[in-house]
Order: C-alpha cells, then structure tokens, then sequence
C-alpha cells in the first residue's frame, strides 16, 4: 500500500460521515461537501492503485528480463570473428 491509497481512504471515510451528517441534521452544504470529499478521495485512492499496479508490473518484467538473461549462453567475441 503507497501513501495515496491510505490517503484516498481515509479522505472517502471522512466524506462519508460528513455525507450521512449532512443528511442527518439537514445541512445540504455539509452532504455535499461529504460527496465531493468521497469523490476526491476515490479518484486518490484509484490513483494510488495505478501505482500499486504499475510498480507490480514493472517488478514482474523485471523478473521476466532476468530470468531471460539467465537462459542465453554467455557472450562468447570469438563466435563473431
């Protein structure tokens, strides 16, 4: 988990209550507030997936590359004369 993910997370949690307030008390400046503050927070956290995702990715081609040069024989110049 990167710092956006857990950031995104609590930035929806805290819309979320301010959300469910809002409609509690009857204050639809405090919901809507609560809306764009979930929003926010999930286009964070999606962010921070990509991330996760990418950095997965890379770690895995990175694997597969080594994993390559391990098969090939060794570079022989006298082949190439």
């Amino acid at each position: 988990m990167n710092k956006d993910q857990v950031k995104g997370r609590v930035e929806q949690a805290k819309g979320t209550v301010k959300e469910k307030t809002g409609k509690m008390v009857g204050n639809k400046k405090l919901e809507v507030e609560g809306e764009l503050d979930k929003a926010g927070g999930k286009a964070q956290a999606d962010f921070g997936d990509l991330k996760e995702d990418v950095k997965d990715a890379a770690k895995e081609a990175r694997k597969d590359a080594e994993k390559r040069s391990d098969q090939r024989p060794p570079y022989d110049p006298a082949i190439d004369r």
